[in-house]
């Protein structure tokens, strides 16, 4: 069973509509980067993850998605020290990368 919040693509367009189709961690578009094939790929992560949200909760598309690659997606998800890190966290490390 998948609730509503999780595979809303009505708030999927408005977030993609919003920041682009780009990534928003790394600023990779697939489109630029792989051609047609990538045309309008992007993953959208849950700011607020769905463990948060409670039945009846009207996810913000600005205010609580965000279009990321898959790579950043996953490493949203992944604890480091039993946390996850934050999306501005996310940007510092790649940057501080490069």
């Amino acid at each position: 069973m998948v609730n509503v919040y999780e595979r809303n693509p009505f708030a999927r367009k408005q977030c993609i509509d919003y920041y682009g189709i780009q990534c928003q961690v790394c600023n990779l578009d697939f489109e630029k980067t792989y051609g047609e094939v990538g045309k309008d790929f992007i993953h959208v992560h849950h700011i607020k993850t769905l463990h948060q949200i409670q039945q009846g909760y009207i996810v913000d598309p600005i205010k609580d998605l965000i279009p990321v690659c898959p790579n950043c997606n996953s490493m949203l998800h992944h604890k480091e020290k039993g946390v996850y890190l934050s999306i501005e966290q996310l940007r510092e490390r790649i940057l501080d990368s490069h």
